[in-house]
């Protein structure tokens, strides 16, 4: 039996604790600065999942990466991550994401950043608006494809800022 080391008299007898130590300018080295751990981008931390049963209509939006196993019915926008159609998942719904990859049915326009990604168990019936795109054998897609470069708008101009006017070209040589 386990009896703890330091009592006081006239208290119960409780197992000493550890007192989480708090780092102070004074014991830290002054000469390098502490880093914060870089956390990766499609971590599991910073994944959230609609699970098997569950049934959701409306709008999705936030700022982590999406697995989908259950039901959406609505639009998502996750601009900056990544959100996963799985096996089980039925989406009904516009999504908007930086990376999406599809493994179970969707219904909708998949608008991307960098790339869809569509499995041979998928199912796609809308159009792919996307920087790279992927689709594997056996996968269903009825739609249409649009491929645009980073920075190209919705129109299929080019943004102005990375390229030069002809007129300037002309001056530049002059």
């Amino acid at each position: 039996m386990w009896k703890p080391t330091t009592t006081t008299p006239g208290s119960p007898a409780q197992p000493e604790r550890p007192i989480p130590s708090t780092p102070t300018t004074s014991s830290m080295p002054t000469s390098e600065p502490v880093a914060p751990r870089p956390v990766a981008a499609a971590s599991t931390a910073d994944q959230a999942t609609i699970g098997k049963s569950l049934v959701i209509k409306g709008e999705v939006t936030g700022s982590e990466s999406l697995y989908i196993d259950g039901r959406v019915e609505g639009s998502i926008n996750l601009a900056g991550n990544r959100v996963t159609v799985g096996r089980n998942g039925v989406v009904s719904a516009n999504i908007n994401a930086r990376e999406i990859v599809v493994l179970g049915k969707v219904r909708g326009n998949l608008t991307a950043s960098d790339r869809v990604d569509i499995r041979s168990d998928g199912s796609l019936t809308g159009d792919v608006v996307a920087a790279r795109i992927s689709i594997e054998d056996g996968a269903f897609f009825k739609g249409g494809i649009d491929i645009r470069k980073a920075g190209q708008k919705a129109n299929g101009q080019e943004d102005p800022k990375p390229a030069t006017s002809a007129a300037e070209a002309v001056a530049a040589r002059a």
